[in-house]
């Protein structure tokens, strides 16, 4: 059996396969879910509110890595409903699909660093991301978690990632 990445623990699922796609087939993908028209959906609502007390965190999001920006289809602890995509910490869950994206301490972490959400505000810390694929494996956004003390270590992301197949299953209808 090979080995499992060290943040995942037990009887963890294994994050879903993603697609590596050109952006212009990522893009068309996010287009297809009609998702960044679609606001407020109750349910989406209630999977950021279980994941931010499921990991003790003020800021829970699901994103959608759009052209030119992070839409935030539910969010809690963030007071804007999308930030401009170059600033968005989601867009490394994108990148690589099917791989949840930990930061335990993102002033430490070179894809991190810089972000102007690390160095300003919210002044995020400890970041963990899960990729949100549509059927066909292509990554639209990411289901994380954010707070702005970092952590020692990374924690299981058992539920995050459940959560995610969730969101994934009520986005991509």
């Amino acid at each position: 059996m090979p080995d499992r990445p060290s943040f995942l623990s037990g009887d963890d699922p294994l994050p879903a396969t993603g697609r590596k796609a050109t952006e212009p087939d990522r893009q068309a993908a996010v287009d297809r879910t009609g998702i960044v028209k679609r606001r407020g959906e109750p349910v989406l609502q209630h999977i950021v509110e279980r994941a931010a007390r499921d990991y003790g965190v003020p800021i829970a999001l699901i994103s959608i890595v759009d052209r030119r920006r992070e839409f935030f289809a539910a969010q809690i602890g963030m007071a804007q409903d999308d930030i401009p995509r170059k600033n968005a910490l989601c867009q490394h869950a994108v990148k690589c699909p099917g791989e949840p994206v930990v930061a335990t301490d993102a002033r430490a972490d070179p894809r991190f660093a810089a972000n102007p959400c690390v160095v300003g505000p919210p002044y995020i810390r400890f970041y963990a991301g899960v990729p949100l694929l549509d059927r066909a494996g292509y990554a639209l956004g990411a289901l994380c978690v954010m707070d702005s003390v970092p952590r020692e270590s990374a924690p299981s992301l058992f539920n995050l990632i459940r959560l995610a197949r969730e969101a994934e299953r009520r986005i991509d209808r």
